[in-house]
C-alpha cells in the first residue's frame, strides 16, 4: 500500500492535498509526494491541487520539481497545481479587482467630494469618497465604509447607478468600480489625514461645471441624478443575505 498524501476529491476529477497533513521534512514529502501522483495518475484524476501554508514553504522547490506550477498566493498560502492529465482545465484565479465610489448628495443639493492625499499632481482634483471592497464584504456595505472613513459621513444606500470595467490594472488584473448613489444620514465632515487632502461639500452644479473634474467623474455623477439605478432586492429561494447581493429594477415583478 503506498504511503500517499492525504487528500480529498471535487466534482472535476481533481485531487485536494489537504494542507494540515503536510509532514515538514522535504524528503518524506518528496517520497510521498511521488507515490501520490503515481496512483492518481493511475486512477485518472485529471489535477492536483496544492496548498502550502507559510510553515511548510520549504515544500515548494519539491513540488515545482514534481510539475507542479504556482496558482495563486495569499497572506499565509501558496496555492500550486499539477495536470495530471494533459489539457487538463485548470480554472483561473480571480481576475478583478472590485471597487466602489459613492455619490452622496444632501438636501441642498451638494456633492461630498475628496481630493486625494497621493496625487499626480499638486493641484486639487475632486473625485467621489471610495475604494476597494474587502474579502468576503457586501458592495453596500463596502461603499457606505468607505464613505465614512474617508469623509467620516454617515450615509444609507439608495441604488447602483452605473458601473465602469477596465483592463490592466494594479498588478496586471482589470477593475469593475461601482457608483452607487446614498444618501446622508449626517453631514458634519470628519476628512481622514493619512489618504485624503481635502474634502468638503460642493454644489453639485459647480462641480459639473469643474474644469480639473474629469469628464467620467462628471458623467458618473450625472448618471447618479438622472438614473433611478438598482436596488438592493431579494430573491426568493436564496435566503443568505449575509452571502448574496442582488440589484435589480424597483419595478422588476421578481423584487422585493
Amino acid at each position: 500500500m503506498p504511503d500517499m498524501l492525504e487528500f480529498a476529491t471535487n466534482p472535476f476529477g481533481g485531487v485536494i492535498i489537504k494542507p494540515a497533513a503536510l509532514p515538514s521534512d522535504t524528503q518524506e514529502f518528496r517520497r510521498r509526494l511521488a507515490e501520490s501522483l503515481s496512483a492518481w495518475h493511475a486512477k485518472g484524476f485529471k489535477v492536483a491541487w496544492l496548498e502550502v501554508p507559510t510553515a511548510r514553504a520549504a515544500l515548494i522547490p519539491v513540488a515545482v520539481e514534481a510539475g507542479f506550477t504556482f496558482h495563486h498566493t495569499g497572506q499565509d498560502y501558496l496555492m500550486l497545481t499539477n495536470r495530471l492529465l494533459e489539457g487538463a482545465f485548470v480554472p483561473p484565479y480571480a481576475s478583478h479587482y472590485i471597487g466602489a465610489g459613492g455619490v452622496v448628495l444632501n438636501p441642498q443639493q451638494e456633492l461630498l467630494v475628496v481630493c486625494e492625499r497621493h496625487r499626480a499632481t499638486s493641484a486639487l482634483s475632486f473625485k467621489l469618497p471610495g475604494g476597494a471592497l474587502q474579502p468576503g464584504e457586501h458592495l453596500v456595505d463596502a461603499v457606505i465604509r468607505e464613505v465614512m472613513e474617508e469623509t467620516g459621513v454617515r450615509t444609507q444606500f439608495d441604488a447602483v447607478v452605473c458601473l465602469r470595467h477596465w483592463h490592466g490594472y494594479r498588478y496586471g488584473k482589470s477593475d469593475i468600480y461601482f457608483v452607487c448613489r446614498l444618501s446622508p444620514l449626517s453631514q458634519d465632515i470628519t476628512r481622514q489625514v493619512e489618504e485624503i487632502d481635502d474634502c468638503r461639500w460642493m454644489p453639485v452644479g459647480e462641480y459639473l461645471e469643474a474644469d480639473n473634474v474629469s469628464i467620467f467623474n462628471k458623467s458618473i455623477v450625472q448618471a447618479a441624478l438622472d438614473s433611478p439605478g438598482l436596488k438592493i432586492t431579494r430573491i426568493d429561494g436564496y435566503p443568505d443575505p449575509e452571502k448574496r447581493e442582488f440589484f435589480m429594477p424597483k419595478d422588476w415583478p421578481g423584487a422585493r
